[in-house]
C-alpha cells in the first residue's frame, strides 16, 4: 500500500464530520459553525435529525 491517499475517509475525514459540516453549511454559511458541527459529527447529525420537522423525531 504505497503511494499518496487522497481521499477524505484516508485524510481523516469521517462520513459523520462531512454530513455534520454539509448541515452546518446550508444552515449557517459560517465556516466557524461548520467546524464546531465537524467537531461534533455524529451528535451534531443526531441532534438535527430528532430536532427537524420530518426528522426521526418528527
Amino acid at each position: 500500500m504505497s503511494g499518496p491517499r487522497t481521499t477524505a475517509a484516508q485524510a481523516g475525514i469521517g462520513l459523520g464530520s462531512a454530513i455534520a459540516v454539509a448541515i452546518s453549511w446550508s444552515l449557517h454559511q459560517s465556516i466557524i459553525w461548520a467546524a464546531i458541527h465537524g467537531f461534533l459529527s455524529w451528535f451534531y447529525v443526531i441532534y438535527y435529525a430528532l430536532t427537524r420537522p420530518g426528522g426521526i423525531g418528527g
